[in-house]
């Protein structure tokens, strides 16, 4: 049970940690100053919809995500969301490619050259269907955190700076829901596809409370690092390479290499959460499922990295936080039908 309530936390933590999230543009995007109670109901939120989620796709069995939405919103919104999370799924599963060519730019790799290679080794993974995106996320997520929280760590460290939360200026806490908002439809989308090899409950509740956990611990000690260098950030189109400036170029090239595999992990899920879906649909392989979305997706990324994240993940926090809502309420909701 201990076991694969792990790799369901990886999985999560590897569907969220993505371009906006490893990079610092997205949270910089929704926290910023006065946020410290806002990732404290974020990570409380957070551990409570991913529990309903999964206790929904375990009951359903399910193998893609509309049974689940069905659940939660009745037949007729369903075929609304259903065509929502595709949208979502399709139009952040761009912003991931941009962010993969956008990161090996800095290698001195051309920015289409980067995508390319990208989409190639996004469209391979496909070839091994549900079981090589687990293995991936259970090998990648654990170093990656690692990562993020040692060059966090060794920034504030260097630059002694005091972590500072005062209580009574805690003016943006609403950004918790729509940060969550934001997050909670790929979740839907990657977990109501595994529905079928959840074993029980207890798998559940560690997967749900330990990626709601590490997600907000990064969120804090990432955003409280970055109101402190908060003039500097609008020079950068990723914030972590502000942090990793002047760091030794070893601790530079093994970020870089991180951010880029957090972005490939996300655009996975993405493209997994769509192929889940047209399964149901079209009988073809997996792997030339996502061929076929991938190429569709390639054109979309000349719009760049930064204006996707600004443009694209405010708007849909907040029109998932009907959603959101339904989520959190489920519980009660569903035991009042009973």
């Amino acid at each position: 049970m201990v076991k694969s309530g792990f790799k369901w936390m990886f999985l999560i933590l590897g569907t969220i940690i993505g371009a906006g999230y490893a990079s610092g543009r997205e949270i910089w995007q929704f926290f910023g100053f006065e946020s410290g109670l806002a990732i404290f109901i974020f990570t409380l939120i957070f551990s409570i919809a991913t529990y309903v989620i999964m206790k929904i796709s375990y009951e359903e069995r399910s193998d893609n995500f509309f049974p689940v939405i069905d659940r939660l919103v009745g037949t007729k919104l369903a075929y609304v969301y259903d065509i929502l999370i595709v949208l979502y799924l399709f139009t952040t599963t761009v912003v991931m490619i941009a962010g993969g060519g956008a990161t090996l730019e800095v290698f001195t790799v051309p920015y289409w050259l980067g995508i390319t290679i990208f989409c190639i080794l996004l469209v391979s993974l496909f070839f091994k269907n549900t079981k090589g995106i687990i293995q991936l996320n259970a090998l990648i997520i654990p170093m990656l955190i690692f990562g993020l929280l040692y060059a966090l760590m060794s920034f504030n460290l260097s630059h002694h700076h005091a972590w500072v939360l005062d209580l009574n200026n805690q003016y943006n806490w609403p950004a918790a829901l729509t940060f969550t908002s934001l997050n909670i439809l790929p979740v839907i989308a990657v977990l109501s596809a595994i529905g079928k090899e959840i074993k029980g409950l207890g798998e559940a509740k560690i997967a749900s409370i330990g990626s709601g956990i590490v997600l907000g611990v990064i969120s804090f000690i990432y955003n409280e690092t970055l109101v402190q260098m908060a003039d500097y950030l609008s020079e950068y189109e990723i914030p972590l390479f502000a942090i990793l400036k002047g760091a030794p170029f070893t601790v530079f090239l093994f970020m870089s290499l991180m951010l880029w595999l957090a972005i490939y992990t996300t655009a996975v899920s993405g493209i997994f959460g769509l192929v889940s879906r047209f399964n149901q649909v079209l009988s073809v392989p997996f792997w030339l499922m996502a061929l076929v979305l991938v190429l569709m997706m390639i054109p979309f990324t000349q719009f760049g990295f930064s204006t996707l994240v600004s443009f694209l993940y405010p708007l849909y926090g907040l029109i998932n936080l009907y959603l959101l809502v339904t989520i959190l309420l489920f519980p009660i909701t569903n035991r009042y039908k009973s």
